[in-house]
């Protein structure tokens, strides 16, 4: 490595700004492959995720659903590269996930991020706890998931808060 190479990393406890957004971009398409690679993998035999014959006759969408877990997944991963790309230490929990609105094949999905906490962590000298909310919107503007997030970060090398 040169000093001009730059490397892609996420942010350090320290770069961590409360009540700040981040835009997540792009976006990604959901593709019936998608649906039904990750509802097969994950064992999910979920008929409106697989039977589109047997979607089609369900109310209220008569239509195969993208499978949740694929949007919550997808929406957190959007953010790795911008927020926690070889800055994180661990994922400690996720929670208030949900899905006021399905993703169908053929949507796009959106994602943006609100820090809405962080402090030095009490145990673990040089990493702090980032609460993150996520939010995933379709192309129409519509908010499809939502959940929080709460993640250990390493602090800056030779700094600690």
């Amino acid at each position: 490595m040169t000093a001009q190479d730059i490397i892609q990393r996420g942010l350090y406890f320290e770069e961590f700004v409360v009540d700040a957004r981040y835009l997540h971009r792009p976006g990604r398409t959901a593709t019936e492959a998608d649906n039904v690679l990750f509802t097969t993998l994950t064992m999910n035999t979920q008929a409106l995720h697989l039977d589109a014959a047997f979607a089609e006759g369900q109310e209220p969408f008569h239509a195969r659903l993208m499978n949740s877990m694929w949007t919550l997944s997808t929406m957190v991963g959007a953010s790795v590269a911008q927020l926690t790309q070889g800055t994180l230490v661990a994922q400690l929990g996720l929670g208030d996930i949900r899905f006021p609105h399905p993703l169908f094949t053929g949507d796009t999905l959106y994602t943006e991020s609100l820090i809405v906490g962080k402090r030095l962590s009490s145990s673990r000298p040089g990493q702090g706890v980032v609460e993150i909310a996520h939010t995933g919107k379709n192309q129409n503007d519509v908010i499809v998931a939502t959940a929080s997030r709460t993640v250990l970060v390493h602090c800056r090398p030779g700094g600690e808060g």
